[in-house]
């Protein structure tokens, strides 16, 4: 008797050819005996209308299944990448009737068993949907300054205690990671339930939890890394389409790392600056200045960047500054944001 698909691994790609063989490798190697590539497990990579060398690369290994993504129509209530996943999944589903779904980026880096210890995981703790968020790769200063101050924000609007907690309406993924089971996606709607969404992953976790389902979400960096970006002008195109939808009050956050920058820095030149100020106004200001320091720094640890980018992170975050600020002028005044060549209405 044939064994049964446990697992669907489902990698929408578009013009990846950088990124795919170093993650379908790590997914590749997941094969062991009695997790078989082909018997236990199947992945499918969906090309996305690629440009480049994104589907020959998926085709060289026998046991991927490449599929191209159906053509993308301005009035098809999708975007790019949940019209790849929804097909991804359809073929998935009628072909394997697999117990889990698993969405990840062609940016990814899988660790040794981590498929088979995720569904574990999700067993464990009764979950209908596990995302993980993955250790960040970063290339180059920019991102290294920026990033841990990204994550620290988002791990602060959306603590994992709280997105796992079934009492609390809060839901949050990480479209990098998402282990989902087959009848729970089917009964959500899917991807076809959220095809216009911009922040799909999140919304996925939303529609899962408003259907009383159980989500699991942790930072995961043994199990899952993700090099999100490779070049500064990439960066800033991906982070303006979303981040202002991550937050819900962008403007007050903007203002607020105003305020961190002109206390970490102006504190210092006023003690320094002016020489009339008396010994205790000094040591008033050099208590306030440790205080904005213990704050910031506090905050962004919650990001596990490690010490380096943790100390570095104050230099980033004019950067943060700019990309928010133009992530709320695409989507509040211009109304588009683009990616990856193609142009979406803002939301």
């Amino acid at each position: 008797m044939p064994a049964s698909t446990e697992l669907v691994v489902i990698l929408p790609a578009r013009n990846e050819e950088a990124a795919l063989p170093t993650c379908l490798a790590s997914i590749l190697a997941q094969s062991e005996p009695g997790f078989e590539l082909g018997v236990h497990w199947q992945l499918i990579v969906v090309d996305d209308a690629s440009t480049d060398r994104t589907r020959a690369l998926a085709e060289s290994n026998p046991c991927v299944t490449v599929l191209e993504a159906p053509k993308l129509e301005s009035n098809s209530g999708f975007h790019g990448k949940t019209n790849a996943c929804w097909a991804g999944a359809q073929y998935a589903i009628a072909n394997f009737q697999p117990k889990w779904l698993l969405f990840t980026d062609a940016d990814t880096i899988h660790a040794a068993n981590s498929l088979s210890r995720s569904m574990r995981e999700a067993e464990k703790h009764d979950s209908a949907m596990l995302s993980y968020s993955p250790r960040q790769i970063t290339t180059g200063f920019l991102q290294a300054t920026v990033t841990p101050l990204i994550f620290s924000e988002l791990a602060s609007v959306y603590p994992p205690a709280k997105v796992s907690d079934p009492a609390d309406r809060l839901a949050a993924a990480n479209g990098q990671f998402i282990l989902i089971d087959r009848e729970a996606y089917t009964a959500i709607g899917g991807h076809r339930a959220i095809g216009p969404e911009i922040l799909e992953d999140v919304a996925l976790a939303r529609n899962l939890k408003r259907s009383q389902r159980r989500l699991r979400f942790r930072y995961a960096p043994e199990m899952v890394a993700a090099r999100m970006y490779r070049d500064t002008p990439s960066m800033i195109e991906g982070w303006s389409k979303n981040l202002v939808l991550l937050f819900p009050a962008p403007v007050a956050l903007i203002l607020w790392r105003i305020l961190d920058l002109l206390l970490f820095f102006g504190l210092p030149a006023i003690a320094l600056g002016l020489p009339f100020l008396a010994t205790w106004q000094r040591e008033v200001i050099a208590v306030l200045w440790v205080r904005t320091v213990f704050r910031f720094y506090s905050r962004v640890a919650r990001a596990h960047a490690g010490f380096q980018g943790t100390v570095i992170s104050i230099l980033g975050v004019p950067l943060f500054i700019f990309l928010l600020a133009r992530s709320l002028q695409l989507h509040r005044v211009a109304k588009q944001v683009t990616w990856k060549g193609r142009s979406y209405p803002a939301q």
